[in-house]
């Protein structure tokens, strides 16, 4: 049973737990509707509580909310409500942290600010199916607030997403969207032309790579070892996949098992193997 303490609008309320006296936002269809200060209600099916008292790593959501109209809470809601629906159970508490970032969104654009994302494009490879969910966010802010939002905005609620999906904070699905991009731009240097984004060949490399950044900054290793198969077998990437790993070390400031050139260099051959593949077939 919780007793409101104040209401935001028909579908947002901020009530107080009768059992442990804190405070919760509860968000759900009409819940605030007509209700008063101090009245008791109880959450039905439908209706999403929120602690405002727990600190996490995401942010302080008493703290949040002070800057947070109703509306971004609502359209941050809605937006989950997709993820849920597409990937499962997620951490709904990326509420407060996705809602604020709308909510300066917002504010950019109607004071005609724009931000740049120079990883946009990466984020649409490597969080698919968040930045699909994320793109949702289009014609909602068309319709509810006569707003339109381009793609570089869309990227970072993508990877609010995916930060809800995997547990991990925003700062390291861009730490690890920026390795990537670096990665894929020595290995174009290091075999001398571009790598072909529309190719099999660099969507599993690009993949690769982003798995291998995250092992990385969990401190996980790879079980099988190829080093000495792909060191004699193909040299070439063999020493292009070492110089590539230590800059990852140096970029995202972790060791990466030693394990991890082998497989590395499996992909850069393939690369290298399909753009030869595809010359030779012209």
């Amino acid at each position: 049973m919780y007793r409101v303490k104040k209401v935001l609008n028909h579908n947002t309320v901020i009530g107080i737990q009768s059992e442990d006296n804190q405070e919760y936002l509860l968000m759900g269809k009409g819940i605030g509707f007509g209700k008063k200060i101090t009245e008791r209600l109880e959450p039905g099916p439908g209706v999403t509580v929120y602690s405002l008292q727990k600190s996490t790593d995401r942010g302080n959501p008493g703290e949040l909310l002070k800057s947070i109209s109703p509306a971004c809470l609502e359209i941050a809601s809605q937006i989950l409500d997709a993820a849920e629906k597409e990937f499962g159970k997620i951490d709904r508490n990326i509420l407060f942290p996705m809602a604020d970032h709308i909510e300066y969104a917002v504010r950019r654009i109607r004071g005609q600010e724009q931000i740049s994302n120079p990883l946009t494009e990466d984020i649409r490879v490597l969080f698919h199916m968040e930045y699909k969910v994320a793109e949702q966010i289009i014609p909602i802010l068309k319709t509810q607030m006569g707003i339109e939002i381009d793609a570089d905005e869309v990227g970072y609620i993508a990877l609010h997403i995916h930060s809800a999906i995997e547990d991990e904070k925003v700062s390291q699905a861009m730490q690890v969207a920026q390795a990537v991009r670096e990665c894929i731009s020595q290995i174009e240097q290091e075999i001398g032309r571009p790598i072909d984004v529309m190719s099999l060949a660099y969507n599993r490399l690009m993949n690769h790579i982003r798995y291998m950044a995250a092992r990385a900054m969990k401190g996980e290793k790879l079980k099988v070892n190829m080093n000495d198969y792909m060191g004699i077998k193909f040299p070439n990437a063999f020493g292009i996949a070492e110089r590539v790993c230590r800059q990852v070390e140096r970029n995202l400031r972790c060791e990466l098992s030693e394990v991890e050139i082998g497989y590395l260099a499996m992909h850069i051959e393939r690369v290298a193997d399909e753009e030869l593949d595809e010359k030779e077939m012209e």
